[in-house]
């Protein structure tokens, strides 16, 4: 069994893909945390590991499906056992697949449903148990607009993501008296990555104005939500470009 450093504070991002979950694990390592992060392929996780350490961070890739319990807690486990305590979860899983009521299938419902919020329930779960034991931690589930009105052709995603606040909702209420900083991020707005670049161009063109989110100004507030004093947390933090539509 490895030794692990007393002095060492995880951050785990569930969900570490090329845009925010990465700059979320980049924002941590350079605050000093031990960057933990998961996708259900490990091996699109080194360049950002290489990337960390390069900065002079440290950092660890896991596959893991959030889905399934039993590998949500093992990866627990063995990051509280070998690496050290988590002290802030990010739960970054998106599950946008756009579909018509009339034609959407009982399956993919049900599959946008466990990766937008079950996961967030499992990882938040086993996450909120393991802080609770230290009576401290931060746990943070990345939303969306959909959380708060359901859009046409979005049905799955809306009753997902209402899901996933109701419950970072409830987990707050629960957990904050046990100092337990739980908290809901609205991202509203195309962000910037290679996807939106390369499949919505006119949209793209808005990054020249500011008008889509950069995933390292996203990450900054997950890391100030992380660091505020209990006298002042903030439950629900709304995030879009200036131009975007409420």
């Amino acid at each position: 069994m490895a030794q692990q450093d007393t002095q060492a504070k995880v951050a785990l991002v569930i969900g570490a893909g090329d845009a925010t979950g990465g700059a979320i694990a980049k924002r941590f390592a350079r605050g000093g945390y031990i960057a933990c992060m998961t996708r259900r392929s490990a091996d699109k996780l080194q360049p950002l590991i290489d990337e960390i350490q390069t900065a002079g961070g440290t950092a660890y890739g896991f596959a893991s499906d959030a889905r399934k319990e039993e590998q949500v807690i093992e990866l627990m486990e063995h990051i509280e056992t070998e690496i050290g305590p988590i002290e802030v979860l990010v739960f970054n899983i998106g599950a946008n697949v756009p579909c018509s009521i009339l034609e959407e299938t009982a399956r993919k419902y049900f599959k946008i449903w466990e990766m937008a919020c079950f996961g967030a329930f499992l990882t938040g779960r086993e996450a909120a148990k393991r802080m609770a034991a230290r009576e401290r931690g931060t746990i943070i589930f990345t939303g969306a607009t959909a959380g708060l009105r359901g859009a046409s052709h979005f049905a799955s995603f809306a009753g997902a993501k209402h899901a996933l606040r109701a419950l970072a909702q409830s987990m707050a209420r629960e957990l904050g008296p046990l100092n337990i900083h739980v908290a809901h991020v609205v991202v509203d707005g195309a962000i910037d990555t290679d996807f939106i670049k390369d499949t919505f161009p006119q949209m793209y063109t808005k990054k020249e104005q500011d008008g889509i989110l950069n995933p390292a100004h996203i990450a900054e507030n997950y890391w100030h939500l992380a660091q505020q004093p209990r006298d002042a947390w903030t439950h629900e933090l709304d995030l879009r470009p200036w131009m975007e539509r409420w």
